[in-house]
């Protein structure tokens, strides 16, 4: 397999690297903890000027056609800079269900603002007592004089405090289905919550009538929309936190060059560079996990994707926390306060390892799936 970037994504992630060097700087993502929404739309209507919203979408909707491969490139430098927009929420998330479930009409209307800049999108489905399920027992939508009644809480909703249009799943008489809600609708309540990086996200509340024209698609035929769309978050939630692995090694690496102690650099220390490969050798198994779930999230084959996602999402979960906590020991007292980049990137991770299913959950998860073990061994699992 060749795992060369060609001449085009070079050019595109060369783009990136300065444009996020120069305008996205992590003491922006500082300044952004103190801001109601927690990102800047100017800089996401720049995103959809540069086409960055627009990389992995097909050129049917107006997008590029690019692979989920480019999106994930894009993610890792967002990754290591703490870039706050809400790229994973709006694109990855609700972009692509509504990709997947809408209608060219709903792509129109819907999806093309997004993708230009102009409006952001979130993915309302995580319900309280949920663990990672994805089936909406918690909300309902019934069909009533020719309109959708939606009621039910929706919590943790990713963007959805500063979202125009919300993209919730609910259970009809026919199964699990996805429906468009503008964010100012009637009945709609959204309450904003502060996450343990700094970042925004809200709780919902839902009690509204809905036109037949807001559900995605058909009628209970949205499981495996949904199914394949949180992989794909995973996989970026993936391929974000190995940027930030990434730039936490260089961040300890170089301190551990230029921090002096009993009149040499601590970088001469045997056990601590003992410490430095440990990181390396963890770093570079995230991003090999994450190389293979960027590219397996796109396979027909659904166990295989799930396989890939899973195992990447493990290897992030270990190997994530083990690099941040160890970056932050080796940093010594500085690396405990706010005033250090370091701890940034700390509560990140931590968050990136919980969204979309966390250690506990994958690893079961690839349990069950096909050829790892018995069926019997499945079935007691």
């Amino acid at each position: 397999m060749n795992f060369e970037l060609s001449e085009d994504q070079k050019l595109v992630l060369d783009t990136i690297k300065n444009f996020v060097r120069k305008e996205l700087p992590v003491e922006r993502a500082r300044k952004m903890r103190e801001d109601d929404t927690g990102y800047s739309k100017d800089t996401w209507r720049q995103m959809g000027e540069l086409g960055w919203l627009a990389i992995g979408m097909p050129e049917s909707v107006g997008g590029f056609g690019g692979s989920f491969t480019d999106v994930a490139l894009l993610l890792e430098q967002f990754g290591a800079r703490l870039v706050s927009e809400p790229y994973i929420a709006s694109v990855v998330l609700a972009g692509h269900a509504i990709l997947r479930a809408g209608s060219e009409e709903q792509h129109e209307r819907f999806l093309s603002p997004m993708l230009t800049g102009d409006t952001t999108l979130a993915l309302a489905y995580a319900e309280r007592d949920g663990r990672f399920g994805l089936k909406a027992e918690r909300t309902e939508a019934q069909l009533r004089d020719g309109r959708w009644h939606l009621t039910g809480e929706k919590i943790f909703v990713l963007n959805g405090h500063a979202a125009d249009h919300l993209v919730v799943s609910a259970r009809t008489p026919s199964g699990l289905s996805l429906f468009v809600v503008d964010a100012k609708a009637e009945g709609l309540e959204i309450q904003r919550i502060t996450t343990m990086d700094g970042r925004r996200a809200a709780m919902v509340r839902l009690d509204c009538q809905l036109d037949a024209d807001r559900l995605l698609g058909l009628e209970g035929e949205a499981a495996d929309v949904l199914d394949e769309v949180i992989d794909r978050g995973a996989a970026a939630a993936c391929a974000e936190g190995y940027g930030i692995l990434r730039a936490v090694l260089e961040m300890t690496i170089e301190y551990l060059q230029t921090r002096e102690q009993f009149g040499v650099k601590i970088g001469t220390f045997q056990a601590l560079q003992h410490r430095a490969v440990d990181m390396f050798i963890q770093t570079q198994l995230c991003q090999s996990t994450s190389m293979m779930a960027m590219i397996k999230v796109q396979d027909a084959d659904a166990d295989e994707r799930r396989r890939a996602v899973s195992a990447a999402k493990v290897q992030l979960s270990t190997g994530g926390k083990f690099v941040t906590q160890q970056a932050i020991q080796l940093h010594g007292g500085i690396g405990v306060t706010d005033e250090h980049d370091v701890g940034l990137y700390f509560k990140r991770m931590h968050i990136l390892n919980t969204l979309f299913g966390d250690e506990e959950y994958h690893v079961r998860r690839y349990g069950l799936l096909p050829g790892f073990g018995t069926g019997d061994e499945r079935a007691s699992a």
